[in-house]
């Protein structure tokens, strides 16, 4: 016999079952195989749900549960339908008049036991429908494409390098009472210690130059790089058959 619920919730006929079984002599362990549970289960069966007639459900103690299954089912639909809805707006599209209102806290268990946890959301430049169509009509003509055909392929960005510490959020653990100590301190310098803004490219032959971007980046920057940097480098490397890739950002057109 298979088990067919989990650990602590036996039907009654499944309990009747067990009790009957071990009247007749069976031992603990070999209900526990034949019912697919621990041996330690049977034994708390054959002790605590015992009545004249066989086996009775025990009360759980504690309080009840606000919600019922369905206003589980409710609240995570809800929040499925539109991740960014507040604890109060499921719980006023989940308020029933024939149940009780759930608490925005009892809202927020319900769907933190079923894996949706409150997270910041991740930030990505805006992609209209036009250009997600044209991204990826695009990706499925180079498909095919080998080695081959991008080695004469340019590609580039600019990245900021950090001379002390971490513009992102850094997380640690630490005991209760224990912020201040030494080893859980971040280290910050005034001005935040500067930083070295720079532009670079590749191919797949060789790297191209690092270029150090001084002050505010913008157009005629970019295109100082371009005519005095990147095309040398191309030239000396690809030859003069060569395409250049870049990014979307407002500075490159």
């Amino acid at each position: 016999m298979v088990r067919p619920f989990g650990k602590k919730n036996f039907t009654v006929d499944v309990r009747k079952s067990i009790v009957r079984g071990h009247e007749l002599g069976a031992h603990p362990k070999i209900l526990a195989t034949q019912f697919g549970c621990s041996s330690s289960q049977i034994y708390r069966i054959l002790k605590y749900n015992r009545d004249d007639d066989g086996v009775v459900h025990r009360q759980s103690p504690g309080r009840p549960r606000t919600t019922s299954r369905a206003m589980d089912r409710n609240i995570l639909r809800a929040c499925r339908e539109d991740p960014r809805r507040t604890s109060t707006d499921i719980q006023v599209s989940v308020t029933s008049p024939n149940e009780p209102v759930p608490s925005r806290r009892t809202i927020r268990r319900r769907l933190q036991v079923s894996g949706l946890h409150g997270r910041r959301p991740v930030k990505k430049p805006l992609v209209s429908l036009k250009n997600r169509k044209a991204r990826v009509e695009w990706a499925k003509q180079h498909l095919s494409w080998g080695p081959r055909e991008w080695a004469n392929h340019i590609w580039s960005d600019e990245s900021k390098f950090n001379l002390f510490g971490t513009d992102g959020i850094q997380w640690i653990r630490h005991p209760i009472g224990s912020r201040y100590a030494p080893q859980y301190q971040c280290s910050t310098v005034k001005h935040g210690g500067g930083s070295v803004m720079v532009w670079g490219c590749f191919s797949d032959t060789s790297m191209g130059p690092l270029k150090r971007i001084v002050g505010t980046m913008d157009r005629y920057v970019y295109e100082d790089i371009l005519e005095n940097t990147m095309r040398p480098w191309a030239r000396a490397n690809l030859g003069r058959l060569w395409v250049f890739q870049q990014d979307n950002d407002s500075k490159h057109t």
